[in-house]
This record gives C-alpha cells, sequence and structure tokens, in this order.
C-alpha cells in the first residue's frame, strides 16, 4: 500500500524481490493517484487505487514505513477497515519500520510478537517488542527499517514460497565487499 511519505527503499526493496521471486505484487495508491511520492522526493507509480482492489485470504498486505508515509496509513480509514477485515480472516499482513505502529492501533498485534523502528515501540498495542531484524508471529510479519529490507523480503519469500526460494534470492545478492 503506497502512502505519500513512504520511505522508498523500504517500498521498492521489498516489492523487487518479491517481484524478482515469481510473485506478483500491485502497487495500490491509498489516495487513489497514480503516483506516490516518497519521503526523499522519490515518485513510484502506483498499478491500482485503493477503492479498486479486491483481496483474497491468499494475498499477503504490505504496509511500507517512514514516519509521514504511516502518518497517512494510520488516516486512510478504507485501509484500515481492510487490515482489520483481512486479519480476521488470518490473512498475512506485512509491515516495516514504523508502519508495525499502523497495526498496533488496530489492534492487530495484540498478543503478538512484533518489532518496529526504534521510537514507536509504544504504539505496538498489546504485542511483545523484540529488537530484532524481523519477527513473524502467526500472519503478522514486521521488521525495523530501511537496512532490514532485504531480510524483510526474503523472509516473506520464505514464507510465502518456501525458504529455498528465499535462500536463492538472498545469494543473487552481493552484501559485501570480501564475497568473490
Amino acid at each position: 500500500f503506497m502512502a505519500g511519505g513512504c520511505e522508498e527503499v523500504e517500498a521498492l526493496a521489498v516489492i523487487d524481490l518479491l517481484r524478482r521471486s515469481g510473485e506478483e505484487v500491485e502497487l495500490v495508491s491509498i489516495h487513489n493517484k497514480d503516483m506516490t511520492q516518497g519521503s526523499h522526493g522519490i515518485g513510484i507509480k502506483n498499478d491500482v487505487m485503493l477503492k479498486d482492489i479486491f483481496v483474497d485470504a491468499a494475498d499477503t498486505l504490505f504496509l511500507p514505513g517512514g514516519g509521514v508515509g504511516t502518518k497517512n496509513l494510520k488516516a486512510c480509514e478504507e485501509l484500515s477497515k481492510l487490515l482489520v477485515s483481512h486479519n480476521a480472516k488470518g490473512g498475512r499482513i506485512a509491515a516495516i519500520c514504523a508502519a508495525p505502529s499502523a497495526l498496533g492501533i488496530l489492534g492487530i498485534l495484540e498478543g503478538k510478537n512484533a518489532t518496529c523502528y526504534p521510537g514507536f515501540e509504544d504504539q505496538l498495542k498489546g504485542a511483545k517488542f523484540k529488537a530484532v531484524p524481523v519477527v513473524t508471529d502467526g500472519n503478522i510479519t514486521t521488521s525495523r527499517g530501511m537496512g532490514t529490507a532485504i531480510e524483510f523480503a526474503s523472509t516473506l519469500i520464505g514464507i510465502i514460497q518456501d525458504p529455498e526460494s528465499a535462500d536463492k534470492i538472498k545469494a543473487s545478492i552481493l552484501y559485501s565487499s570480501d564475497a568473490p
């Protein structure tokens, strides 16, 4: 779900890796606009408008973070209703950086382990905070921020597909200068 002020790397790294793994990913504008302006001035073209989507229980709903982007996610009543409904059906939800706080205010994290960007822990209503890069508890996967986006995406691929697919994607990424 693309919201004005989203953190571009968190959104695009995850979207890119999911698509590389063969997943169909649609960028959904919560503002019902063709373009979303990210927090660092990068325009991102959306595929579909929130008002036009149908969510199946098999779909994974992904919320990128960013301070302003998360405020916009929280303010979108239509998205809030969709998240609550999807969660009630056991549908997968993923959020990174500040975005897990949007799940917290909706009660979606109640009784779950979760993580988020430092400073948002108090907004994970009912969750047990874990200071680790990625946490999956049941149908919810959360992550800390831009620096954890690749691990977050590979975790989602491992859940949606299988661990071998996640390992294959991670192996295709050059992480450090000591690689051959």
